[in-house]
């Protein structure tokens, strides 16, 4: 069985503390999650962002989309704790990049 190389993600829910994923799922969903958010509000829900990522994911990492969701809000989590992306308090919530 191949090594996966892990990194260090960030949560803006949880500030100080690491959390070790994947890298190469990390920078999928990353490169999908930031390819469609748009620059400016009013940005996108959760919901929203997922099914339009879906189709930019590699079918290798995500078969059929599997666990998008659950990558979707790690790597969300991160984004915002760097100050990359960030949401709008409305409800649903919304997201946009920074």
């Amino acid at each position: 069985m191949a090594v996966r190389e892990m990194i260090e993600i960030e949560s803006i829910t949880s500030p100080g503390k690491l959390f070790r994923v994947e890298a190469a799922k990390y920078h999928a969903m990353r490169d999908a999650l930031l390819g469609v958010l748009p620059d400016a509000p009013p940005g996108l829900t959760f919901k929203e962002m997922k099914q339009a990522l879906i189709p930019f994911l590699p079918d290798d990492l995500f078969p059929g989309g599997e666990k998008a969701g659950w990558w979707l809000a790690g790597v969300q989590l991160d984004l915002e704790a760097k100050r990359i992306i960030t949401r709008i308090p409305t409800k649903p919530l919304r997201f946009h990049k920074l």
